[in-house]
């Protein structure tokens, strides 16, 4: 890790981080608040992916939409209109509607082969954007002057790395550059996860091997047909073995390649000091 002790994480005089966590336990908030103090950059991995790497799969969906309204076909046709998204860091929204769910479309759902590409368009994405993150702390320091760096990664970085492989290709790039920070939830957390996916389901990303495990199980347990099925249930029923899957892989990112820090105490910092306390602490308590 470039950060050996907490003494030398407080002597640093350029302190990066890159958080991941599941969606949900803080690391945009945190990151807008260090962002707020005026000398942390703040990357958001979400937002590289919507703007860079898939812009064009979002435009694309959206006026492929809008071609099936006359009125609006007739003013692409003749360029009188623009159709974009509007992305933001607090607004992921375009990103989320292009992944959609599988299932019925007549409720909402997108065939389960259309759905796979658009996971793998986002897998390499993701990717990508995780990569670019170098580049991103030479960017934020040399061009705009800032000495802090945090990287908010999205959720599913744990499905595309492997994190008892010392040389995996991302996990190598982000340690030799930032210290990896896992956001840990507790069972209450999980809990209050479920609660509000349950109540609000959005589009998540799957490694394609729990995907088509899920999948299959889902049309088995269900005796129903991939077009029939209710894209919501489907994606209600996964999220919890989702959280399943992705703890021991987030735990594993942070024994071989970082340190872990509690979310109920990220929650009560408020301002950058605390952070970097909180960041001291885990280093010195870290085993090797």
């Amino acid at each position: 890790m470039i950060y050996t002790s907490g003494q030398h994480w407080h002597d640093a005089p350029n302190k990066r981080v890159v958080l991941f966590a599941m969606s949900g336990l803080g690391k945009t908030h945190l990151s807008n608040m260090l962002r707020a103090t005026g000398t942390w950059f703040h990357y958001s991995i979400d937002y590289r992916i919507g703007t860079r790497y898939m812009g064009e799969y979002i435009a694309d969906n959206a006026k492929r939409e809008a071609m099936k309204v006359p009125f609006l076909r007739d003013l692409l046709m003749t360029d009188s209109i623009y159709i974009g998204s509007n992305l933001s860091f607090n607004n992921l929204a375009p990103v989320a509607a292009y992944l959609g769910k599988p299932g019925d479309p007549a409720k909402g759902g997108v065939p389960i082969e259309e759905y796979r590409k658009r996971q793998e368009q986002f897998r390499r994405a993701e990717m990508a954007a995780l990569l670019d993150t170098g580049y991103f702390i030479d960017r934020a320091q040399d061009l705009y002057g800032y000495p802090h760096f945090v990287c908010d990664t999205g959720g599913s970085i744990c499905e595309w790395v492997d994190p008892t492989d010392p040389n995996d290709p991302i996990l190598q790039a982000l340690s030799e550059r930032a210290l990896m920070v896992w956001v840990k939830g507790d069972d209450a957390h999980t809990q209050e996860l479920i609660r509000r996916f349950d109540k609000a389901p959005k589009p998540m990303a799957y490694q394609p091997e729990f995907l088509t495990r899920t999948w299959d199980e889902y049309l088995r347990e269900n005796n129903v047909k991939p077009g029939d099925v209710d894209p919501d249930a489907f994606i209600r029923w996964t999220y919890a073995q989702a959280l399943a899957h992705r703890h021991p892989r987030y735990e594993a990112m942070a024994q071989n390649w970082g340190i872990t820090l509690e979310a109920h105490a990220l929650a009560d910092a408020r301002d950058a000091h605390t952070f970097d306390a909180l960041i001291a602490d885990a280093l010195d308590q870290r085993k090797p």
